[in-house]
């Protein structure tokens, strides 16, 4: 497990900060994220629901999504803040499987209900058997 450096928790503080902007009136669940990009710039997302549930986005897939758009593609950390949850709740698959195409099993990814609370997994950890990158690598 990784320690809970300065600089993650700074990250976590401002995944905490984008779950108040949180749009999730069916789930009543705020979740907020926020990615530490390799040149050291910070893009944070919150959940978006839409009353057809399929429509929804995650927090993660927002912050993703904006780094993308600004041109960054290679991720050093992740935060995720889920503020009504009684412990800590990580990325679901889909997040998972996102947040890999632009960075490595190695990157820190620290997520929990609050900062006492909040546990540090290496993506790798969270994400096992990454095919893009593992499996990449067997060759």
């Amino acid at each position: 497990m990784v320690q809970i450096s300065d600089e993650l928790i700074a990250l976590y503080r401002a995944a905490v900060q984008a779950a108040a902007h949180s749009y999730s009136p069916y789930s009543h669940f705020p979740v907020g994220a926020a990615i530490l990009t390799a040149d050291g710039a910070v893009y944070t997302g919150t959940n978006v629901e839409n009353r057809s549930f399929g429509l929804t986005n995650c927090a993660e897939r927002t912050a993703a999504f904006k780094a993308v758009s600004d041109g960054k593609r290679s991720f050093a950390a992740v935060a995720i803040a889920t503020p009504r949850s009684d412990y800590p709740v990580g990325p679901c698959g889909a997040c998972r499987q996102v947040l890999t195409e632009f960075a490595g099993g190695d990157v820190p990814v620290v997520f929990g209900p609050d900062e006492a609370g909040a546990q540090v997994r290496t993506l790798g950890e969270l994400y096992p058997c990454d095919s893009l990158h593992e499996l990449a690598s067997d060759r």
